[in-house]
């Protein structure tokens, strides 16, 4: 299901365009002034990550100061460590491991 964007010929606005099938064609308007004399522009696109493709792109090395001040990095170590050993993660060292992530500091720990 494609967004396609126009831009209007007559006022130069931009409106985006849902179309619920690629075979289905939708007659573009503008919605600032009405007109139909649209045209098709090449629009944006945005592709998603997981969360390993995230951290290969990480170009920190774990030697860097900076390295853990990222905090896609908290808890990295631990998870490889997990997977390379072929043990299941306790969900409460998964949840640590989150709470960190999100900003919340680790209990016993104050900072």
């Amino acid at each position: 299901m494609p967004i396609y964007e126009y831009r209007c010929q007559q006022c130069r606005a931009v409106a985006s365009v849902f179309v619920r099938s690629v075979s289905n064609h939708v007659p573009p308007a503008c919605s600032l002034c009405g007109s139909d004399a649209m045209e098709r522009r090449m629009s944006t696109f945005a592709m998603g990550k997981t969360t390993a493709g995230v951290h290969e792109a990480s170009p920190m090395d774990s030697r860097s100061q900076d390295y853990y001040s990222d905090p896609r990095n908290i808890g990295r170590h631990v998870e490889e460590s997990f997977t390379k050993h072929g043990v299941d993660m306790p969900d409460s060292v998964r949840q640590s491991i989150d709470a960190a992530r999100s900003g919340e500091a680790p209990k016993g720990l104050d900072l």
